[in-house]
């Protein structure tokens, strides 16, 4: 009985080796290369939509890097942070704006100097960029033109399309310059429902009141940097200079929309540090060198788990090969911008996903070298190996976390491809490999090429 619960395991496995293959296959043409994501989907009759490029970093792909430093020596602002991430909003909106995939736009403190990163990957058009991005940010309030009803029930959080609420709304009379801050507030009357109160000045408190006596019942648009992040509708004049917008939205939400209208209405000057224009040539050259590493490196691996491990060896090869078309798949469909730090991480992933098996085929071989059938020294040799994988993979992912946390860009990109890659070798080593293993056995099969091709042979049926 247990001869044929074990024959129907292995059986099992097999069916569903065969599937990962072609699970693998199916992903490596999502993984293909410039060539085959033109010629594949159309002879498959897919469409093309579902063949993506990887998105590359600036190193890679060329593009604009450019470094500004913000001037608050004229501005009375008490946190300053907030105002230099409301500002990294703004400009990352006009890049969006611009036509750039995915910019990199950070923050940067140095001592008492705050510095705006900008990686612009792709555009070679330097000067544009930096006549775009160099302007400072502006909060405008606008009245809804007579007889417009498109903008009622605005929800910035959901808008999408090409609409210009531009056209819907009159010139602005209230603008920034009459504004004093934005907070977020928690309704007293409904348990954790986020409110935002905005307070303006003096004359700005006026401007305001006007407003809203014309405005009953009609919405009034909150512009920054001349794109519509709100429209909240007037249920009475306002008077005193200070208002409450309510509304069915998140706390990051909320807050989100505080830091754009403080930025907007902070004038907080930037002026350019440094520029630099990467070369196409020079990004091509970085990406032939890494993938060139990485192959050298594959095929390295590869020999040395064949000629030490041999059929398990082999075994690993295969799963390993699956391990890089899922984490390459992965980098696509996330949207992982690759850099040359990526890549290096990808290619350290690979060795920690070698290591997995390595623990695992040790670890049979002591079962294997006691005695003990196949299967059940497979079996044992991957419970066994389970906690010390665990805890490698773990303490790797806390590095991971905390490069991602306090690292710069360059130190992000690694480490978020090494985390991605930790994952899947996790996955491939557990379960991949388990899979193929098993499903390798055959009755009365010698232990001899599943020991390693340099320890002493010790054939057991």
């Amino acid at each position: 009985m247990s001869d044929r619960k074990e024959a129907l395991s292995i059986s099992s496995r097999r069916i569903i080796a065969g599937l990962i293959v072609l699970l693998a296959l199916a992903l490596a043409v999502f993984d293909a290369p410039g060539f085959w994501n033109k010629h594949v989907p159309a002879f498959f009759g897919l469409p093309k939509s579902i063949i993506k490029p990887f998105r590359l970093g600036l190193d890679l792909q060329g593009g604009t890097h450019l470094v500004y430093q913000a001037d608050f020596s004229h501005t009375n602002v008490p946190d300053q942070a907030e105002a230099m991430a409301g500002l990294r909003d703004v400009i990352e909106r006009r890049v969006n704006t611009f036509g750039v995939a995915e910019p990199l736009v950070e923050v940067n403190h140095v001592g008492s100097n705050w510095r705006l990163i900008v990686e612009l990957a792709g555009i070679r058009d330097i000067n544009q960029a930096i006549k775009y991005i160099g302007q400072t940010p502006s909060l405008e309030f606008r009245e809804l033109k007579t007889g417009t009803s498109t903008v009622t029930g605005f929800n910035a959080a959901s808008a999408k399309g090409n609409i210009d609420y531009n056209q819907y709304f009159l010139p602005a009379l209230l603008t920034g310059r009459y504004f004093d801050k934005a907070e977020l507030e928690f309704d007293p009357n409904v348990p954790n429902t986020p409110i935002i109160g905005i307070q303006f000045s003096a004359e700005g408190g006026k401007l305001f009141e006007n407003m809203t006596k014309r405005n009953v019942g009609r919405p009034i648009g909150i512009f920054v940097d001349g794109e519509l992040l709100s429209a909240p509708n007037v249920n009475e004049p306002i008077s005193g200079g200070r208002a409450v917008i309510t509304g069915q939205f998140t706390t990051d939400y909320a807050k989100a929309l505080v830091r754009n209208l403080n930025s907007g209405a902070l004038p907080v000057p930037i002026g350019l540090l440094s520029q630099q224009s990467v070369e196409a040539s020079l990004g091509i050259a970085s990406l032939e060198s890494s993938l060139r590493a990485a192959l050298a490196a594959f095929l390295l691996v590869t020999l040395f788990m064949i000629i030490w491990y041999r059929l398990p060896g082999l075994l690993a090869v295969l799963a390993l090969t699956i391990y890089a078309v899922i984490t390459l798949a992965l980098f696509k469909l996330v949207g992982v911008t690759l850099t040359t730090a990526g890549i290096a991480g990808f290619i350290l992933s690979v060795g920690m996903a070698v290591d997995a098996n390595i623990l695992i085929f040790e670890r049979m071989k002591e079962e294997l070298s006691r005695g003990k059938p196949l299967q059940p020294a497979m079996e044992e040799g991957f419970e066994r190996a389970w906690t010390s994988i665990r805890d490698s993979n773990v303490s790797s992912l806390i590095t991971s976390a905390i490069l991602y946390w306090l690292g710069t860009s360059v130190v992000r990109g690694f480490a978020t491809t090494l985390a991605i890659g930790i994952m899947v070798s996790m996955f491939t080593a557990l379960t991949v490999s388990r899979t193929f293993l098993i499903a390798s056995l055959r009755r009365n099969a010698s232990t001899t090429w599943y020991l390693s091709g340099f320890s002493l042979r010790h054939n057991q049926s």
